[in-house]
């Protein structure tokens, strides 16, 4: 049960992470509107799709990761 219980923590603490660089990153102009992100609006109805900015964090993390590998 404490192997559970340390998985769930590091997890809790990983999501929690994740969250707050998120959060930071809202404020940060641009992210989250750059061309090439398909954003549709008709009456009530919004559809946001960040295809350029899911493409440009892959490859930030990609080179982050790589270097922390070596």
């Amino acid at each position: 049960m404490a192997a559970i219980a340390k998985i769930l923590i590091f997890a809790g603490l990983a999501i929690a992470a994740l969250g707050i660089i998120l959060w930071g990153l809202s404020y940060v102009p641009g992210v989250g509107r750059l061309p090439g992100d398909i954003y549709i609006r008709r009456g009530n109805f919004v559809f946001y799709f960040p295809v350029t900015t899911a493409i440009i964090l892959s490859i930030i993390l990609t080179i982050v990761l790589s270097l922390l590998r070596r």
